[in-house]
């Protein structure tokens, strides 16, 4: 399972962020860096807030923490899905300085990443050090999008144990994935402390209720090969995200099914970088050299609400749940605990 979700999280960070948004230094970077990297951020930015939403997910499986010194390990495997309002962005004409529609549109519905295939072609007015002023037709990049559902996949191993009663502490990771010339990295910890411990009453209480604090870090690039990209040197995307959530999760407390549900925040900040050197070519003669073009950062914060269950057979154990969020997401997990 665990190799099912890292192969496919390898391949969305391959075909979605890299496929795609390298078209976008390839058609548009003529237009100059500013137009480019305008169009860059409302071209990516499902994707990278996406993935900050499914990566905090799964951090707990029940509404109590391990008993003492007791260890769990876990496979979380998850899903967000991409709403249809993430799908598409209104590009306006006047927010570009060398970038026009074909028929000269104010503005125009675009596809973002996950949109669907496009044709929309725009006009580029650049400066060519030869031929002077020029004006170039190009397709603007479609999305990856083929049918109406989009997801992003997100997975982890996590581990868990309970030091102290009432306290649970836990690490995630995806050890460092390499496909072709894709790299990915993620790892976070957190903690899930439970509060009726700390009442007078904590026996009578019918609830289990705690809270989880969990941080998460996750970094990949891609190394774009000379013979598929723009001619340079040192060419590389590089994405990466930090983030926080804050969650107090409640449930029942029986021995073989439990029922969980939480409300709480998230928090994060995302980059996306191209790295290297960028030789633009008009008239087919190499015109101009841009070094780093892009570089979008972006914040994010928003609520989130889990609904689950768990069932546990000895040592295994299998939970399930779904959050409903901005993106929201399906989460799955198997855990064995000792």
């Amino acid at each position: 399972m665990m190799k099912v979700f890292d192969t496919a999280f390898v391949l969305f960070f391959c075909f979605c962020l890299k496929g795609h948004s390298q078209n976008i230094v390839n058609e548009l970077l003529a237009a100059g860096v500013t137009d480019t990297q305008r169009f860059a951020e409302s071209y990516i930015a499902p994707a990278t807030e996406g993935l900050l939403y499914g990566v905090n997910n799964g951090w707990f499986n029940n509404a109590k923490p391990l008993g003492r010194f007791k260890f769990e390990i876990s496979i979380v495997g998850n899903i967000s899905f991409v709403k249809a309002e993430d799908k598409n962005f209104d590009m306006l004409a006047s927010d570009f300085e060398n970038i026009r529609f074909s028929d000269n549109s104010p503005s125009k519905i675009i596809p973002t990443i996950f949109g669907a295939s496009s044709n929309e072609s725009v006009i580029l007015t650049y400066e060519d050090v030869i031929f002077g002023g020029q004006e170039i037709e190009v397709e603007l990049p479609g999305g990856i999008g083929t049918s109406e559902s989009s997801f992003i996949p997100a997975s982890f191993l996590q581990l868990a144990f309970s030091p102290l009663k009432g306290t649970e502490i836990k690490a995630r990771l995806i050890p460092k994935l390499n496909y072709y010339d894709a790299k990915l990295n993620a790892y976070g910890f957190g903690i899930q402390q439970d509060l009726i411990s700390l009442l007078p009453l904590k026996k009578v209480f019918p609830l289990a209720v705690s809270v989880v604090i969990a941080y998460t870090h996750l970094d990949g690039s891609y190394d774009f090969p000379d013979s598929e990209f723009v001619k340079g040197d040192n060419q590389q995307m590089i994405t990466g995200l930090d983030t926080m959530v804050y969650q107090l999760v409640m449930g029942t407390k029986l021995k073989i099914i439990n029922f969980y549900a939480s409300i709480g925040v998230l928090e994060g900040k995302t980059t996306t970088e191209f790295s290297g050197d960028y030789t633009i070519v008009s008239q087919g003669i190499s015109s101009n050299l841009i070094s780093n073009p892009i570089n979008i950062s972006n914040k994010y914060s928003g609520m989130r609400s889990t609904f689950g269950a768990c069932f546990k057979f000895g040592l295994l154990g299998v939970n399930a749940d779904y959050t409903i969020a901005k993106y929201n997401s399906a989460n799955l997990g198997i855990n064995i605990g000792l």
